[in-house]
C-alpha cells in the first residue's frame, strides 16, 4: 500500500487509471497524502466543463517517474500515498457540494494525510479550507491564478469560481499576513477589483510586476511571509500558465507563464514549509490540445509531491 505500480513492469499504458499508478483505497490512514478527485463546476461564469479534469489529470499521470532531480529525491522513498478516487458532489448544487468538499478534506486530514485535491473549479477550494482549518487551524495561501478570485458576489450570490478567497478571509480561514497571491493578470471589472485582498494585509504580486523581477524574487518574497511552522496550504489554477501553454481551462489569459516558470515557483517556494494541502483547479479536458493543459497540471502536482518528500527526508 501506498506505492505505485512499477511501470518497468507493467507498461503505463495498463490497468485502472489512478494518480501516477498509485494504488486505489478509500481508507487512506497510514499513508502520508491522498490524491482525491473534486469533479464540481457548478460555479464557473464562462466555460464548463471542469468536472472532467480529475479524469484528464490521472490520465496524464501515467507518463510521471518517481525521482525528481531538482531536488534529488525519490518521492517513494519518503511518502506513501493512494488515490482515494472522488468526491460525490451533487451536481448543480453548490451549498450541499460543499457541504461533501468540506466533510471529506476534513476526513482526509483527520486520518492524518496531506490532501492533494483535483478539481474542478475554484470555488471548491473554500470548503476545502474549511476542512484543513478544522485540523491545522487558519493556514498561509500560496494561491497562484491570472484571477485574484476575491469577488464578494456574482450575479448577487455569494459562492462562485471567483468568489472563494473573499469569503475564505471573511470566516478567517486565511492569514492574509502571511499568505501571496502570484500572476494575476488580464482585463478587469473594475481598478479596485484588487482593493480587498490588498487591504486585508495579502501581498498580490501580478503577472507583470514578476515578468519584471523575475522568479527568485518572487519566490524570496513569497517564503519570507511565512513564518517557521505556520501551515500553509497550496491553490493552484491553471491558468496561472500563458493560454499557450494551458488552453485547457475555462478562463485562458494571455501575458503569463510557461511550464518551467511554474515548477520553478512550486519547487522554490515549498521546501522546508509545512505543507498541509494542495488543490489543482480549472483544468477543462474538452478544449485542450495535445493533453497539455492536463500534463502540466499532473507534472505541477508531482513538482509539489517532491517538496512533500524533500521535507519528509530532512
Amino acid at each position: 500500500m501506498g506505492k505505485p505500480i512499477n511501470s518497468l513492469k507493467s507498461p503505463r499504458f495498463c490497468g485502472i487509471r489512478t494518480f501516477q499508478r498509485l494504488p486505489y483505497s478509500a481508507d487512506v490512514s497510514g499513508n502520508d497524502f491522498a490524491i482525491m478527485g473534486v469533479p464540481f463546476d457548478t460555479a464557473t461564469s464562462y466555460r464548463p466543463g471542469c468536472r472532467f479534469g480529475p479524469a484528464a489529470i490521472r490520465e496524464a499521470s501515467a507518463i510521471l517517474k518517481p525521482y525528481n532531480h531538482v531536488l534529488d529525491v525519490d518521492i517513494f522513498e519518503e511518502l506513501e500515498g493512494v488515490d482515494a478516487g472522488d468526491m460525490d458532489i451533487v451536481p448543480g448544487y453548490i451549498d450541499e457540494s460543499f457541504a461533501v468538499i468540506e466533510r471529506e478534506t476534513d476526513r482526509l486530514c483527520a486520518q492524518g494525510v496531506v490532501p492533494v485535491l483535483l478539481g474542478g473549479d475554484h470555488s471548491i477550494t473554500l470548503p476545502e479550507l474549511r476542512g484543513v482549518v478544522k485540523h491545522h487551524g487558519p493556514v498561509a495561501l500560496i494561491h497562484l491564478d491570472a484571477h485574484s478570485d476575491t469577488g464578494s458576489d456574482f450575479f448577487g450570490k455569494p459562492y462562485n469560481h471567483g468568489t472563494p478567497f473573499y469569503w475564505a478571509m471573511e470566516e478567517k480561514l486565511i492569514l492574509p499576513e502571511q499568505s501571496t497571491q502570484l500572476g494575476i493578470r488580464g482585463p478587469l471589472y473594475s481598478r479596485s477589483a484588487w482593493e480587498y485582498a490588498k487591504g486585508k494585509g495579502m501581498l498580490v504580486l501580478d503577472g507583470w510586476q514578476m515578468h519584471t523581477i523575475g522568479l527568485t524574487e518572487s519566490i524570496r518574497r513569497v517564503r519570507e511571509r511565512v513564518q517557521p511552522g505556520t501551515p500553509v496550504f497550496l491553490t493552484f489554477d491553471i491558468d496561472f500558465l500563458d493560454a499557450a501553454y494551458a488552453p485547457g481551462t475555462g478562463t485562458p489569459e494571455v501575458g503569463g507563464f510557461t511550464t518551467h516558470e511554474a515548477l520553478a515557483l512550486v519547487l522554490g517556494i515549498c521546501p522546508g514549509l509545512k505543507l498541509v494541502g494542495m488543490d489543482m483547479v480549472e483544468v477543462l479536458p474538452e478544449t485542450d490540445h495535445g493533453a497539455i493543459t492536463s500534463f502540466a497540471a499532473s507534472n505541477i502536482i508531482h513538482a509539489f509531491l517532491s517538496c512533500l518528500a524533500a521535507n519528509r527526508r530532512r
